[in-house]
């Protein structure tokens, strides 16, 4: 019985030793499915990282130039891609002398308004951010520029003489006494003030130097990249594109989304090219082109009504002045000049219809040339936007040339004989088809004639038409 028990006991630590060793691989098995779960839980997440790091993407576009209608456009629809492809950032490489201020202001309310940080860049080596340029560079989320580069020179000018279109109205002579206004220098400060508060406001909406953005105003200020840098103007410089890209990661800006930090280091990116349509008004949008177009499709179309059936230069000159006009649309046109400049075409071509010994003419040549240099408003651009006057005394040139050879048609067939109607068949030759008592009938070109002569014809004799009663010829004998 002792034995019994001891064998029983031993029995009993047998079998917890078993339950024991049983325990263990059910604990290994829990462990390895918890990992197993984890690790299968985690990696839709790391794919996801992954994938959104791979699909990373920065889009690019430049801005050369002159600011316009395209630059403007250019932008507004990068910024609706970047923002419909969710990309990092909108990188925009700017190289510009300034530009249209009305085209700069949509451009600044576009860059406010975007919900994609916008990064403006001045590159290669050797661009400029002047005048429009700078306020670009102070609307931006991040402003950068490339070493060689520079900045400022925004203050708004008067572009054209005191008193002419687009200028500032004439000082009278001792306006500048004191208590005297000066209407001039009222108009220049008014134009200069609001340009710093605009510019300003932008300064310090980004957190940027405010007073050196209105020394840029008043003071035609410029700066160099490293003094850029220095004195808070813009956020870094880097030598290209992927400096950039590397050097802004990690950075927080404020969009019209909220606060966003730039994830743009390993992103691909991709160069944003302007469309066809942009492409062909950036040409036509030149204002020599413009005016070109404009006496084009003028010409034609007064040729067309000069020579009916023609088609040609109705058709060439209806297509060339409707996409003059497009472009004068979106160009700053000062209406005065351009009713000189239609004024001057409609004395022109009176002078072709009733000829004044050429006074009507050269006044048409004189106005045609004033509305031509006078045609846009250069109070609304930072930079010279005009015709050339070598463009200008090109078109003069060929407009009296032309005028002056249809004068000289008219003049010569004034002293010409009428060749035309019942005078057009005197002396003409003909042929007697019948002849009984002194009248008859002849043929003349193609057409027969009733005709009466005192002499003795036969038919088929060879008369000439000496005169006319109604529709009955007088004739007499060729010989």
């Amino acid at each position: 019985m002792g034995l019994f028990g001891r064998s029983g006991r031993g029995g009993q630590v047998l079998g917890r030793g078993a339950r024991a060793r049983c325990r263990r691989p059910a604990v290994l098995a829990l462990l390895a499915a918890a990992v197993l779960c984890t690790a299968v839980l985690a990696a839709p997440a790391g794919a996801a990282r992954a994938q959104g790091q791979a699909g990373c993407r920065t889009l690019l576009i430049d801005i050369k130039g002159a600011i316009g209608f395209v630059s403007a456009e250019h932008l507004a629809k990068a910024l609706e891609r970047a923002a419909a492809e969710r990309a990092a950032v909108l990188l925009v490489r700017i190289d510009t002398p300034g530009g249209l201020l009305v085209s700069t202001r949509e451009m600044i309310q576009a860059i406010l308004a975007a919900r994609v940080p916008v990064v403006m860049y001045v590159a290669p080596e050797g661009s400029r951010a002047a005048s429009a340029g700078t306020y670009l560079l102070y609307a931006s989320h991040v402003a950068a520029m490339a070493p060689g580069t520079h900045l400022g020179a925004a203050t708004p000018i008067a572009l054209a003489p005191p008193g002419m279109p687009g200028g500032p109205p004439p000082s009278k002579p001792g306006s500048d006494k004191q208590g005297e206004p000066d209407p001039a220098g009222a108009a220049a400060r008014k134009s200069v003030n609001d340009a710093v508060a605009y510019i300003r406001t932008l300064a310090e909406l980004r957190g940027r130097n405010a007073d050196w953005a209105e020394k840029a105003v008043r003071d035609a200020a410029t700066l160099t990249a490293s003094a850029a840098l220095k004195e808070g103007v813009v956020d870094l410089v880097a030598k290209d594109v992927a400096e950039l890209l590397e050097r802004i990661d990690g950075r927080s800006v404020t969009t019209a989304a909220g606060t966003r930090r730039l994830e743009t280091r390993g992103c691909s990116l991709e160069r944003l090219e302007p469309d066809w349509k942009m492409r062909i008004m950036s040409v036509i949008a030149d204002p020599n082109i413009a005016l070109v177009l404009l006496m084009i499709g003028i010409y034609g179309i007064l040729f067309e009504f000069w020579s009916p059936g023609a088609v040609a230069p109705g058709v060439v000159g209806g297509i060339c002045l409707i996409v003059a006009l497009t472009a004068l649309s979106v160009l700053p046109v000062n209406y005065g000049g351009l009713a000189l400049l239609a004024f001057g075409i409609a004395l022109m071509v009176a002078e072709a219809f009733m000829p004044s010994f050429g006074v009507v003419g050269l006044g048409g040549i004189v106005a045609f040339a004033l509305g031509a240099l006078f045609l846009f408003d250069p109070a609304q651009s930072d930079i010279p936007i005009a015709v050339s006057w070598q463009v200008v005394a090109a078109l003069a040139a060929v407009s009296a040339a032309f005028f002056a050879g249809v004068l000289g048609f008219a003049v010569r067939a004034r002293g010409r004989p009428v060749r035309a109607g019942a005078e057009q068949l005197l002396g003409s030759v003909g042929e007697v088809a019948s002849w009984a008592d002194g009248k008859g009938r002849i043929r003349l070109d193609g057409e027969i004639w009733e005709a009466r002569s005192q002499a003795a014809l036969a038919v088929g004799q060879k008369v000439r038409v000496v005169g006319r009663s109604g529709l009955t010829l007088a004739v007499e004998p060729t010989n």
